[in-house]
């Protein structure tokens, strides 16, 4: 193994944006086994003023702004006036602090010249679906760096009414470059797998795949932020807000409930939805039922699950499922939909419910919260899946 070429494309877009979640610490995870590793490496990622390609050096400090162990220059006057909109100044801003570790900056058209300044057989890794396009894949073949996809789930194309509108079709398109281009694809559980070889075969070919379970960094419980500090026990809803996560459900059993009932801390970022579901949380939130808590650290995070009565995850639709594994990982309960993924990644741990059952989750909830100790756990904790099994079981198959 020559080395390898890692997109860092999805991770450079959410610098300055709050905590990473979901695909983006698959992408820092990655970023980080190889920085640690001796071993050559090389970033990849569209800037939005066409693709640059870092040095390893350039990856580490990607890796500390990501992490916000270093802060992103402010734009000079001239680039303010060159990016007019925020999206464009932040990549931008993110560019032009790496350019001194590029080793070239080229429009995307000429990627193809770019990969052949990397040594051949080398592997070029895309985990965060970002960049993911027919032209990369095609001029990652073709230079011999044997292209390599993580597939976290194909959500967009088996649930459309779960995705932002218009997202369905370039998804496809993401999944058709796949299957034509991919020397091999990674797959983060046996049911997404069985999903994505499925529209493989559609697309007229599937590609050799590892199923390798994601690992959980546990961060440790530290002190809450002011001036979050529950009053009462709690329930936890933990993810970004947006239709698949079911948190609707959720919010009309506590519409019922009355005000001697435990609350519902929901921890997450904005999603796109309605603007009724943002509206009834709003709602409840003034009249202390719900509190919406978004971009707390990890360590927050993990205090609250601690402390919490159970976390609920009645989720539609998810190609992993990290949330649940989390609070295994602390021994709090967990109540879970009833979903093939979510028993193959947390066993028997949580209660599973099918999460169009709302009376069943109204009741369980209700017995949950007559029968807990505030601030207790339900037992032993999970062993939870490690990265460096993931690692393992896919970098061998690489090299």
């Amino acid at each position: 193994m020559n080395g390898y070429v890692l997109d860092v494309t999805r991770l450079t877009s959410r610098i300055g944006r709050g905590a990473l979640t979901g695909i983006d610490r698959v992408e820092a995870a990655y970023l980080g086994h190889f920085l640690a590793q001796e071993v050559p490496l090389f970033g990849l990622l569209a800037t939005g003023f066409g693709q640059a390609l870092l040095t390893k050096r350039g990856c580490g400090h990607l890796a500390d702004l990501a992490a916000g162990r270093a802060e992103v220059p402010p734009l000079p006057k001239w680039a303010q006036i060159f990016a007019r909109t925020k999206p464009r100044q932040s990549r931008l801003r993110v560019a032009l602090a790496l350019r001194p570790d590029m080793i070239a900056l080229r429009p995307s058209w000429l990627v193809a010249n770019m990969f052949g300044m990397i040594p051949k057989g080398c592997v070029y890794l895309n985990v965060g679906h970002s960049n993911l396009s027919l032209p990369v894949l095609k001029a990652a073949a073709q230079a011999g760096l044997h292209p390599t996809v993580l597939i976290h789930d194909t959500i967009p194309l088996d649930y459309p009414q779960f995705a932002r509108a218009g997202s369905a079709q370039p998804f496809a398109e993401k999944i058709s470059a796949t299957a034509l281009w991919a020397s091999k694809v990674v797959h983060i559980s046996q049911d997404a797998r069985a999903k994505t070889e499925a529209h493989f075969a559609k697309a007229g070919r599937v590609p050799p795949g590892i199923t390798a379970h994601l690992g959980v960094d546990m961060p440790r419980p530290t002190q809450l932020p002011a001036p979050i500090s529950p009053v009462r026990p709690y329930f936890i809803a933990l993810g970004t807000v947006e239709p698949r996560k079911n948190l609707k459900m959720l919010l009309d059993i506590w519409q019922g409930f009355g005000p001697d009932a435990p609350q519902l801390l929901i921890l997450g970022n904005k999603g796109w939805a309605e603007p009724a579901l943002f509206d009834q949380i709003a709602q409840l939130q003034a009249r202390g039922a719900v509190q919406h808590i978004e971009n707390l650290p990890d360590g927050a995070v993990a205090h609250l699950l601690q402390g919490a009565i159970a976390l609920l995850f009645p989720t539609f639709a998810e190609g992993f499922g990290l949330p649940p594994l989390e609070a295994a990982g602390l021994g709090t309960r967990v109540v879970a939909a009833d979903l093939p993924v979510l028993r193959e990644t947390c066993g028997a741990f949580p209660v599973y419910l099918a999460p169009t059952d709302s009376y069943s989750w109204m009741e369980t909830i209700k017995t949950l919260s007559r029968n807990h100790n505030a601030g207790q756990v339900a037992g032993e904790k999970q062993a939870l899946p490690l990265w460096a099994d993931h690692f393992k079981a896919v970098l061998t198959q690489l090299s």
